[in-house]
């Protein structure tokens, strides 16, 4: 269903919303009053102990992620070690009372204060509405027995197909196969429908193939981590109901992207991350790899740059750059893991620049995220990324980028251009399926006041205007 959150005044606020709003305001209020009530008993140092316990751990989380070996070691310590420690101050000095008191409140607070700002009468963001489709005849699934850790025989997804009509191509784990070849064959012989049951890199070159000749395209969430079926709305804990479409299905139609000519359904990364995809040890050990990088990044700006171009908005210097199929609603700094897009069929890319040029911009980075100077993110219709730049500045001669496509390594010549095509791809997705959650709305408190004491004069919510679209950015 397409659908816009759109700016609104204070008249016509429902009773519902208003008393939401006003709890809100009330729990924050109180919050602060337990603070001060407490001050003969020790409020103050309620409130230092935790600012001291919050910095205390931001300082672990630093050395965690920016260093190596004892260093990163204590930081741990320090990072799970601060909040115990404050704890149990608390406890000792008998102000755990008023700390969880003011804990509770202000939780309540953010709690009712979000719900307050959800309006039930307006559509919420997310994908664009499914439209009735016809059941496949010739249906052709192409299937991964090795991926997502051998999900197509833990599920029985091949028997299952079968039996509703679909023909079924394993793919040999012992031998590379080309996919893309194995779906050209399939439309060849007839197929009206191309699936996959595999990685979002498997799923993104059979689904140009489907998008060149204009068929329905059926996601088979039998990966490992399956981002582009949680963002379609699929079922990732039991792909066996994707199988669902073939009898009982409707049609999306969603953006599918392009890197120098080659298609992706979720992220192109370059800088850091695409090196640590590059590494043999990433398969087997992600996180590991990924946390042995940071400290690369997060030194002092250490490592190769890259320059980039979103549009016609430079980002010179970048460390790291991400461009998402769609703009991903809560970006994370360092992979599109985190979060989740709203829409696939916005026509614009997302991009997240990271670039840090200090150890006092870095740890400007881990605390405050993306409100940090060193992160830019926006979205573009285009994004060019030029070749590797040292540190010092200098143009490197090698004219060759590192890129992990859909968490595939690739190395491809620069200029490197990423691209979408509008719509272009048709998927069958069952009727019934979990669907995409709505993000939580921003928190402004302005907006909370405005509903708690609406004026009955003011205007009233106006259908014309949008307010915080990260999709009309740039556009």
């Amino acid at each position: 269903m397409t659908g816009s959150a759109y700016r609104w005044g204070a008249g016509d606020v429902g009773a519902v919303t208003r008393g939401l709003a006003r709890t809100a305001l009330g729990a924050a209020g109180a919050a602060v009053v337990v603070l001060l009530f407490a001050l003969g008993g020790g409020g103050l140092y309620v409130l230092l102990g935790g600012l001291a316990g919050l910095a205390a751990a931001a300082a672990g989380l630093w050395w965690f992620l920016a260093h190596r070996g004892t260093v990163r070691i204590l930081g741990g310590l320090l990072l799970f070690g601060a909040p115990v420690a404050v704890l149990a101050l608390y406890v000792v000095g008998g102000l755990w009372l008023y700390a969880l008191s003011a804990l509770a409140l202000w939780g309540t607070a953010l709690g009712c204060g979000r719900e307050a700002l959800r309006r039930p009468d307006e559509p919420a963001p997310g994908p664009a509405r499914a439209e009735p489709a016809a059941r496949p005849r010739r249906p052709v699934l192409i299937m991964n027995p090795k991926s997502g850790g051998g999900k197509v025989e833990r599920f029985g997804l091949a028997a299952k197909a079968e039996r509703l009509g679909a023909r079924v191509v394993l793919l040999d784990p012992s031998a590379p196969a080309d996919v893309e070849a194995l779906a050209r064959e399939a439309v060849a012989g007839g197929a009206d429908l191309l699936g996959v049951a595999g990685g979002d890199g498997t799923q993104a070159l059979v689904a140009a193939v489907a998008a060149e000749h204009d068929l329905p395209f059926l996601v088979i969430s039998a990966g490992t981590r399956n981002h582009f079926a949680m963002d379609l709305g699929l079922d990732r804990d039991d792909p066996a109901r994707c199988l669902d479409a073939l009898t009982d299905g409707e049609e999306l139609r969603v953006d599918l992207g392009t890197v120098s000519g080659r298609p992706f359904v979720n992220t192109v990364s370059f800088g850091v991350y695409a090196d640590v995809v590059r590494r043999p040890e990433y398969r087997d050990a992600k996180a590991e790899t990924a946390l042995d990088a940071l400290p690369d990044l997060l030194q002092g700006g250490q490592g190769d740059r890259l320059d980039a171009t979103a549009d016609s908005t430079p980002l010179p210097g970048q460390q790291a750059v991400l461009v998402s199929n769609n703009p991903y609603a809560a970006p994370d700094l360092f992979s599109a893991g985190a979060g989740h897009r709203i829409r696939l069929d916005s026509g614009r890319l997302g991009v997240i620049g990271i670039r840090v040029d200090g150890a006092a911009q870095a740890a400007e980075l881990v605390v405050l995220g993306t409100q940090a100077s060193g992160l830019n993110v926006l979205t573009a219709r285009r994004v060019e990324v030029h070749g590797g730049v040292t540190n010092t500045g200098v143009r490197k001669a090698d004219r060759a980028v590192s890129v992990a496509v859909d968490g595939e390594a690739l190395v491809l010549p620069a200029p490197v251009v990423c691209e979408l095509r509008p719509r272009a791809l048709r998927v069958l997705v069952p009727r019934s399926r979990p669907g995409v959650a709505p993000p939580p709305p921003p928190l402004n408190w302005r907006r909370i006041i405005g509903l708690a004491f609406p004026d009955p004069q003011g205007p009233g919510p106006s259908k014309n205007e949008r307010y915080d679209d990260p999709y009309r950015s740039g556009a």
